[in-house]
């Protein structure tokens, strides 16, 4: 059956029309189609490769993987063909590559892992849905407690989901008081008000001083776990301020 595709025509059909046509109805409506001689599958496993292999690995890149998956291709075999190309297109390009497989395959990847038992969190796990303090977040956390609540110093392992942040807040104390935080897994940011953002790793810590307005959270692309707790301390409470907007953390 003929694969109708319109990608050219909308968006060069005035601009380059001959280009448009071939584009739709040869490569598309003719070779792409000719499913008795290869299988969509298959067309599109050397189409994948074919990107790979010429450095490719840019926009267009994603809907081919995209393809793909619709075509049948399931995640191991796309996991298996970039590892088998990579010894001839490129250690650089398959790790652009798994990137976007990583995107397209979401959802099976984060089945995987929960069939697996290893989600997200780093070494001290994952937790469960933040429910208590989501309405101070924007995106999905999680809260895996690593002390008991009656203990002298309570620790928790705070995960957020990419592009998930906290609100601004304030930990308040008249005498000593404040947070650690301590990076476990992913790409973070922390930005105290007034000062630039702090773009952060596995392995780095943030000390917070009482009273200070701050908030914390994942990148954009990127999962991101720090374990958290505040120095005990005097008349302590904690204030929780303003969402950090989407035009605000964007620009970040």
């Amino acid at each position: 059956m003929a694969i109708k595709q319109t990608a050219g025509r909308n968006n060069l059909g005035n601009f380059a029309p001959k280009f448009a046509e071939l584009n739709d109805d040869v490569l598309f409506g003719e070779v792409w189609s000719r499913e008795d001689k290869l299988s969509l599958r298959d067309r599109s496993v050397v189409t994948v490769s074919v990107f790979m292999g010429k450095g490719l690995v840019t926009d267009a890149f994603i809907h081919h993987i995209q393809n793909a998956k619709n075509n049948g291709v399931t995640l191991s075999e796309m996991v298996e063909i970039i590892t088998h190309a990579a010894f001839y297109a490129g250690w650089p390009n398959a790790w652009a590559a798994f990137g976007f497989v990583k995107e397209v395959y979401a959802d099976e990847i984060e089945a995987q892992n929960k069939e697996a038992g290893t989600t997200h969190g780093g070494m001290f796990g994952m937790g469960e849905p933040n429910v208590n303090y989501a309405k101070y977040f924007i995106g999905n956390s999680y809260l895996k407690p690593l002390t008991k609540s009656e203990d002298y110093l309570g620790i928790s392992n705070v995960t957020f989901e990419p592009g998930c942040r906290n609100n601004w807040h304030i930990h308040h104390a008249s005498k000593g008081g404040g947070q650690v935080l301590i990076c476990v897994e992913g790409n973070g940011i922390y930005q105290q008000e007034g000062q630039e953002p702090r773009y952060l790793k596995p392995g780095d810590i943030v000390e917070i001083p009482a009273n200070t307005k701050h908030w914390h959270g994942a990148t954009k692309d990127s999962w991101f776990s720090h374990l958290a707790f505040e120095y005990p301390g005097e008349d302590t409470s904690n204030e929780w301020c303003e969402p950090v907007e989407d035009e605000e953390y964007n620009k970040l």
